[in-house]
């Protein structure tokens, strides 16, 4: 059961879906196998032999050209998401990637921490504050033809959000996402200096130990790679991802889009 609301003059058609059940671990309903962490999707069918490479953006897109060369190589489609920052300042490199049929979508548009670190069950943006926001993101991603209807997954600023946050997501018809945790490739933004630095050898060889150790794998992972990192960091693990494909393949995963993973079950 669906009723419309006027979220804002750019979303004056969203959709809120009520009574929308938020689960912290499990599938929504019998005929839906996707994993849930505080009502956003973070695995696909834990069943299925199949990864998904999700690759998010708020400044940086240096990695985008050893990206899309890639996964063209390897005829992968993955599914990027961007700041609003990200989307005015490199509108060539988003053209090329919807060019070659990736999935762009929004990672909201200020980049908003929306809970503290401490305490993410606490949500520190209002209501309108997070609604505003992702109407922006979206007035600026129809610049470039998508909508809310064609890209309706999303990963929230710093991956990182909570049940209040996926329930405003869902009224406003749209679907949180976020990265599969345990293989450490989301740890690749890290420089050096940091006390909590992973050099790529580190993170391969964790993607490698995780699938080795887990009793389902790598299977329905959505697997993050960060599109830009800090200059800091020379050890760029985006320059890996022909490695890391071929790798798992050789394994017998599938790299499927993130519409094939979380809606051909």
């Amino acid at each position: 059961m669906y009723r419309k609301i006027r979220i804002s003059s750019i979303l004056c058609a969203a959709f809120i879906v009520c009574g929308a059940t938020l689960s912290p671990v499990s599938a929504q309903d019998s005929s839906d196998h996707n994993v849930y962490y505080k009502g956003g999707i973070t695995r696909g069918d834990p069943s299925r032999k199949s990864i998904c490479l999700v690759f998010t953006a708020a400044d940086r897109a240096d990695g985008t050209k050893p990206i899309i060369e890639a996964l063209k190589r390897h005829g992968v489609k993955g599914a990027f998401f961007f700041t609003g920052v990200f989307f005015e300042r490199f509108p060539d490199e988003v053209r090329t990637l919807l060019d070659e049929g990736h999935y762009v979508g929004s990672h909201s548009y200020g980049h908003l921490l929306y809970a503290p670190w401490e305490n993410g069950d606490s949500t520190i943006v209002s209501r309108k504050e997070f609604t505003d926001d992702m109407a922006k993101s979206f007035a600026k991603m129809g610049e470039f033809g998508i909508t809310a209807e064609t890209s309706p997954y999303w990963i929230p600023p710093y991956e990182h959000y909570n049940d209040t946050i996926s329930k405003w997501s869902a009224e406003m018809g749209l679907k949180l996402m976020n990265y599969t945790s345990g293989t450490r490739t989301n740890g690749d933004y890290t420089t050096p200096d940091m006390k909590s630095y992973m050099s790529s050898d580190y993170i391969m060889n964790s993607v490698l130990e995780y699938e080795r150790t887990h009793t389902d794998g790598l299977n329905g992972h959505f697997m993050l790679i960060h599109l830009g990192t800090s200059p800091l960091r020379t050890d760029k693990f985006y320059n890996r991802l022909d490695e890391l494909i071929v790798k798992l393949e050789d394994l017998g995963y599938e790299f499927v889009s993130v519409k094939d993973m979380i809606e051909n079950q």
